[in-house]
């Protein structure tokens, strides 16, 4: 075991980037429920098998970490091109400013640092067919690349929101080791029953996002039910594309806030990131991430919120929904629910196809549910 104190100004990611390992390695190693709050003097274990030595960055010659770039081709998930590369998926996410590990876009130039050789040959799945346990340094992208499937395919097919967080000893299920990402399973439970006086029910929620809570789904109602009223989210059909791009983007209503300090869009200036600080103050919030000066102020203009002196409540619940209600007229997305064009729908929420598999099957739930 090799130990490490945090300081001033460190990330839960970038330490792991450092020494490579995975965010939630470290969160498992060191009994970290928050991988966001750290705190500096605080004195972590990073678990074996990993380097005890910092990464080396810069041009180097020697055996040294080679920073160098890489263009995204078409079909490219981080987790292949992690394990192509010879780091892991938390790195390549903390060095580009990356929020979200399964949305990223062909043509896209990413930052790597490492040897740019080829990840060590991997050993044969552990457990029964068909499944594989995790061992300790192993991340969802390096897990994806071995057995030639996709970080969103496991993802979708073992129930996890968010690819950085697995643990050593869980057991996975594989989709056959095939390339195309394995969509959430859909159940067919046909219609259920909604409230008579508009919206939807704490039921159909849950029966679209089977793993939020009762309470939750209790809790977020309300809120969710006034921002669709407001954004005249108002036919089975926009209520579907609606719910169904949140499930996904969101984790089932499980993430208001990106994990990631947002250190990594400081000087952003396409986000309209100017201000020192900006980057951690203005850090993706919201059931669809607002993310970055700009959009902060365009969403609070237009909802009469003060999102620049306040941008802490675009977490909430009551700001949260009326933001992506915001988000979704802004991009005049009912007309494409209207007509049925989810594929259009996703392009514009996503800049790209990425978790298409995923969105596709909650839409198809969210459908089934709402009568659609």
């Amino acid at each position: 075991m090799t130990s490490y104190t945090i300081r001033s100004g460190d990330t839960l990611s970038s330490i792991a980037a450092r020494y490579h390992t995975s965010v939630g390695a470290l969160a498992q190693a060191n009994g970290i429920s928050n991988p966001n709050v750290i705190y500096a003097g605080r004195v972590i274990t990073v678990p074996d098998g990993y380097s005890s030595q910092p990464a080396v960055s810069g041009n180097g010659g020697g055996n040294s970490a080679v920073s160098q770039t890489y263009t995204v081709k078409p079909g490219d998930t981080l987790g292949a091109i992690a394990a192509r590369f010879g780091t892991s998926v938390s790195a390549l996410a903390a060095r580009n400013g990356i929020r979200n590990p399964n949305l990223i876009y062909a043509g896209q130039r990413l930052l790597i640092s490492g040897s740019g050789g080829p990840a060590p040959s991997a050993p044969s799945p552990t457990g029964s067919a068909g499944t594989y346990r995790v061992r300790p340094g192993d991340t969802l992208g390096g897990i994806a690349a071995r057995f030639g499937t996709s970080v969103g395919a496991l993802a979708s097919l073992n129930g996890i929101s968010n690819p950085n967080l697995i643990y050593a000893g869980q057991t996975l299920r594989l989709p056959g080791g095939s390339s195309t990402p394995a969509p959430t399973p859909v159940t067919p439970t046909g219609p259920v029953p909604g409230p008579t006086t508009g919206g939807i029910s704490a039921a159909q929620l849950r029966a679209i996002m089977p793993n939020l809570s009762a309470a939750d789904a209790d809790r977020y109602l309300p809120y969710l039910n006034a921002a669709m009223a407001e954004g005249h989210i108002n036919t089975p059909r926009r209520q579907a594309a609606f719910l169904a791009q949140l499930a996904h983007e969101s984790g089932q209503l499980r993430y208001f806030e990106e994990i990631a300090s947002g250190a990594a869009y400081e000087g952003r200036r396409d986000l309209g990131n100017t201000q020192p600080g900006d980057g951690v103050r203005f850090k993706g919030r919201g059931p669809i991430q607002l993310t970055g000066r700009s959009n902060y102020a365009a969403a609070g203009a237009a909802l009469g919120l003060d999102l620049i002196n306040h941008p802490e409540i675009a977490a909430t619940p009551a700001v949260g929904f009326r933001i992506a209600q915001w988000f979704w007229n802004s991009r005049n997305l009912n007309s494409y629910a209207d007509a049925g064009n989810f594929d259009a729908i996703t392009l514009r929420v996503n800049g790209g196809y990425n978790g298409k598999a995923s969105r596709d099957a909650y839409y198809a739930r969210a459908r089934q549910v709402l009568g659609a």
